[in-house]
């Protein structure tokens, strides 16, 4: 019956987060992608619904290609941006297709509308320094087959695509072996530092100049056009008749060159990707839309209950059910041992695996995070929980049933004052890694304090990835005292006379 309760406990959590984390007021939910050129975007589309009267929330850095056509599918988003070459050669690779129309039509078949391209075209280059195009006279890709031991630095995304790598590689017919799979934003600090040769480039990224690069010419014509374009979820027109030509006035209205000053304006000058995007459509279509001032304190006061909830209701969680679990497998010694082994289990499975996994049950943002923290929770409170109980000196055991104590008295009376010493060790351990693993729960929309930690990364910005690291540290730390006090108060004097005589 505990258990059950515990479970159902669980369920009400759950569902409190989903209500907590969801955006129930805006009408239209607008994610993108991890880098800036898709939030710049991403800002764009929400503030020109708002600037029109749809209420439209923006689900910003999201991660890559699958991840954001998932949660479009799903309804976990409603609009985010894309290039077609992504699309024909990553989400639809199955279908043959040659051109926009052929592009519409397979979408459209998925629930899925396009509206016509943006303007300019991203394609995919590959780039070296100045200093590596001299030494080795690089100036088309075909120039890398006699140089085998030159060290490529891909995006993982780049590094998997049907239009990346393993193409490339195939296609140009490159020895190359030493290629590894890193960060688009931290690929430059690399070719910066030497440490590797080639990376590859989004043809509108402002670093190209910054960095001033060499771009190898793709001479034999392997990347296709990636043209901008916004996809959309079809009932989006029966909910809101005017999405479709709002979404239209931005067909057309960003040349290759604007998109390389607005990506400038970001990452080089350190303006927000709401200004921008607010510039822009102030001098486009003369439509001012509200950009939030926010502050450091701000800042820290929304990650902060982001943080906070996440930390809270996960490990809530937990403790309501691996408590009992931990007390079953004292009871039963062949059902501990399973118990054990299933919440160890569960505890090597990294961590971004975890999110990834929830993301088709649960969808994007807090839920699919909240469930993975509560698992990650589970091993320490279950593991000292079983512990606690089954280190009870046997003497005391006897006496118990001497009294006649009835299994739950004594479990109530006897067992758990005892252990309480470990299954507070075992529920602080918890709360401290959950504190640093929810950091994670920024790449799939749960906000926190690995917000500002995954902006920082992206734009280079220390203060930013300090603004993260810092708070979820000291926060860590807090959790830690918290519980040694909470240890004193709850604890009898006799159990920490008893305890500090055997430390």
């Amino acid at each position: 019956m505990m258990l059950q309760k515990s479970i159902l406990q669980l369920l009400l959590l759950s569902i409190l987060s989903g209500l907590v984390f969801a955006s129930a007021d805006a009408n239209i939910k607008v994610g993108s992608k991890k880098f800036t050129e898709s939030v710049i975007l991403g800002e764009i589309i929400s503030q020109h619904l708002s600037s029109h009267g749809i209420a439209a929330v923006h689900q910003d850095q999201l991660g890559g290609t699958r991840l954001l056509w998932k949660a479009l599918l799903g309804g976990d988003i409603d609009i985010y941006p894309d290039y077609s070459g992504t699309i024909i050669h990553e989400i639809l690779q199955a279908e043959d297709i040659d051109n926009h129309a052929e592009l519409k039509s397979a979408l459209e078949k998925t629930g899925v509308l396009m509206a016509n391209p943006l303007g300019f075209n991203n394609t995919y280059a590959l780039g070296v320094s100045q200093a590596t195009a001299q030494k080795y006279q690089l100036r088309k890709i075909s120039d890398l087959k006699n140089l085998p031991d030159l060290r490529f630095g891909f995006t993982n995304e780049f590094m998997d695509r049907e239009d990346g790598w393993p193409s490339l590689r195939n296609y140009y017919q490159l020895p190359q072996k030493t290629v590894r799979g890193l960060d688009h934003d931290l690929a430059y600090k690399g070719l910066e530092a030497e440490s590797i040769d080639l990376i590859d480039l989004y043809s509108t990224d402002a670093e190209i100049a910054y960095y001033q690069l060499h771009i190898l010419d793709d001479d034999l014509k392997h990347f296709p056009e990636y043209s901008a374009v916004i996809l959309y979820r079809a009932e989006l027109e029966d909910r809101n008749p005017q999405i479709k030509s709002l979404l239209a006035q931005l067909s057309g209205s960003i040349s290759n060159t604007e998109m390389v000053r607005m990506n400038s304006a970001v990452k080089l000058d350190g303006n927000s990707e709401a200004l921008v995007a607010h510039n822009f459509l102030k001098q486009k279509f003369n439509v001012s839309s509200l950009v939030e001032n926010s502050t450091l304190l701000s800042r820290l006061l929304k990650t902060g209950s982001e943080h906070l909830l996440l930390v809270i209701l996960s490990l809530s969680a937990a403790i309501l059910v691996a408590i009992p679990l931990g007390i079953w497998g004292a009871r039963s010694p062949a059902a501990g041992q399973i118990i054990l082994s299933t919440v160890g289990i569960i505890q090597t499975i990294p961590s971004l695996a975890l999110l990834v996994f929830m993301i088709p049950l649960l969808g994007i943002g807090g839920p699919p995070a909240l469930v993975a923290l509560f698992l990650y929770s589970l091993l320490p409170i279950v593991r000292n929980t079983l512990s606690g109980l089954s280190d009870i000196p046997l003497d005391i055991r006897e006496s118990a049933l001497a009294l006649g104590l009835p299994p739950a008295a004594r479990l109530k009376l006897v067992e758990i004052p005892l252990a309480t010493r470990s299954i507070l060790a075992g529920i602080k351990t918890s709360a401290v890694i959950n504190v640093g693993t929810a950091t994670l729960g920024a790449l799939i929309g749960a906000g926190g304090f690995g917000q500002p930690i995954l902006t920082g990364i992206r734009l280079d910005d220390t203060g930013l990835i300090l603004e993260g690291a810092i708070p979820a540290a000291v926060l860590a730390l807090l959790v830690q005292w918290g519980f040694d006090l909470l240890e004193r108060l709850i604890l009898s004097p006799g159990l920490q006379i008893s305890q500090e005589s055997h430390s």
